[in-house]
């Protein structure tokens, strides 16, 4: 048995690239970066940056281009994939990246709103949404 699933909680660092295959699927990449702050042996703070490719298939990629853009907080959960191709100098290349499952958007209240109400309501003190995650305790590989 394996198992293949990845949860990243990020911003997204471009742009949503939309495309369509002859058959009409969509085909959305965009990348995220995702970070964790760590102190180091002798006391300094520290920040790793991890930047990882995503992909959106089907109606998933319709969504992710109409609201997700550059800087946008979002949740994805999918599988990591290893692509492979041949540059155009004919050397084989090949990355690692996520082909998304699902996604949710996150961020405060007050930026939902933003797209929901009309401009003449008061604007609501922004809360932190916290995902939620359901998992299947015997999913967990340890």
């Amino acid at each position: 048995m394996s198992f293949n699933k990845i949860i990243l909680l990020g911003n997204i660092t471009r742009d949503i690239e939309l495309r369509y295959t002859p058959t009409g699927t969509a085909i959305a990449k965009t990348a995220i970066a995702t970070n964790r702050k760590y102190k180091t042996q002798a006391g300094e703070q520290k920040e790793e940056v991890c930047f990882v490719d995503l992909t959106f298939f089907g109606r998933s990629a319709e969504i992710a281009n109409q609201y997700l853009g550059k800087g946008k907080q979002v949740l994805i959960e999918g599988r990591l994939v290893q692509e492979h191709w041949v540059d155009n100098s004919g050397q084989k290349r090949s990355k690692h990246s996520v082909h998304v499952e699902t996604m949710q958007m996150l961020g405060n209240k007050q930026e939902a709103q933003k797209q929901t109400t009309q401009p003449t309501q008061p604007a609501q003190q922004p809360k932190q949404n916290i995902p939620e995650m359901d998992i299947d305790d015997d999913s967990i590989p340890f």
